[in-house]
């Protein structure tokens, strides 16, 4: 809804509205959202090719490299990522700075996922499922931080960390 709203607020200021990726995961609000003028950037290729406007991070989140190009094309950033997975940005950054391995427990192709491995600095592994977890082993001599996509499913996130802590890892 925050991130719905502010596109919905920026759309007033009648200025070039995008998105980096869909806003959210509705098909109707996105559509509305179109005939409204706002435009769904799908690749970093399309942004680079804006020469204006503002661009609303969608409430998943992007990588870190999404900034970095929108601040280099002098393009305005809307930050309208939800703050929980704003945080998890924060925590894999600041760990894998530490020289932490960072486990994200999620779906790879999911647009969060790929978000937060876009603030690792370091060695990162994605685990979707707990046989993925019984097969992880992670780089010789690092200590490993788990974070998980804000959308995954709980027992399912549980089953996986205690899989981990089995191996030892702390």
């Amino acid at each position: 809804k925050r991130a719905v709203d502010t596109v919905y607020e920026q759309i007033k200021n009648g200025k070039n509205i995008y998105t980096y990726g869909p806003i959210v995961n509705n098909e109707e609000v996105v559509k509305d959202l179109d005939r409204k003028g706002v435009r769904v950037l799908e690749s970093e290729e399309e942004l680079m090719g804006l020469s204006g406007g503002s661009v609303i991070i969608r409430a998943h989140g992007v990588p870190k490299k999404i900034y970095r190009i929108m601040r280099e094309r002098n393009l305005e950033c809307i930050d309208a990522t939800c703050p929980f997975v704003k945080r998890i940005h924060g925590i894999v950054e600041r760990e894998s700075a530490k020289g932490y391995h960072i486990v994200v427990v999620g779906n790879a192709g999911h647009p969060e996922v790929e978000g937060i491995v876009g603030w690792c600095g370091g060695t990162v592994t994605v685990l979707r499922d707990e046989s993925e977890a019984e097969n992880f082993e992670p780089p010789a001599g690092k200590k490993v931080c788990v974070v998980a996509q804000t959308t995954f499913n709980y027992n399912k996130f549980h089953n996986i960390v205690e899989i981990l802590e089995k191996k030892g890892y702390n």
